[in-house]
């Protein structure tokens, strides 16, 4: 298992940017998937984006692309999801996940096992 703290989250202006951070621990980030998911009050929790271990491959969800980027620094056991032009519909609680190895389904939640608590990030418009 690796543990997983999130860290970033806050209140920001419609337009404005954040950096949520993934601080991993317990296991060789190295070898896990990272992803981001988010959930909004009374919605179920959906996907963001994630990327493969060695952070050549990732997939963005319809609603983030060109906004979002992630990245991971594998020396500092640390993933990053950037977060420009936000949008009031982007406030949610976000969370981290990990899984082990490379899979194609990473923007299944079922394919997570590791969870960070979650970090929220409000959108004021």
């Amino acid at each position: 298992q690796v543990q997983l703290v999130e860290s970033g989250g806050g209140l920001v202006q419609a337009g404005g940017s954040l950096r949520l951070s993934c601080a991993a621990s317990g296991r060789t980030f190295s070898r896990y998937t990272l992803g981001w998911f988010r959930q909004a009050p009374g919605k179920e929790r959906e996907f963001v984006v994630a990327m493969y271990r060695s952070g050549d491959s990732s997939n963005y969800a319809d609603s983030v692309k060109g906004r979002f980027t992630i990245s991971r620094d594998n020396d500092k056991n640390t993933g990053y999801l950037q977060m420009n032009s936000l949008k009031s519909e982007d406030t949610a609680v976000y969370y981290c996940a990990a899984a082990y190895g490379d899979f194609p389904n990473k923007a299944s939640r079922a394919a997570y096992n590791n969870w960070g608590q979650g970090t929220q990030v409000t959108v004021s418009s």
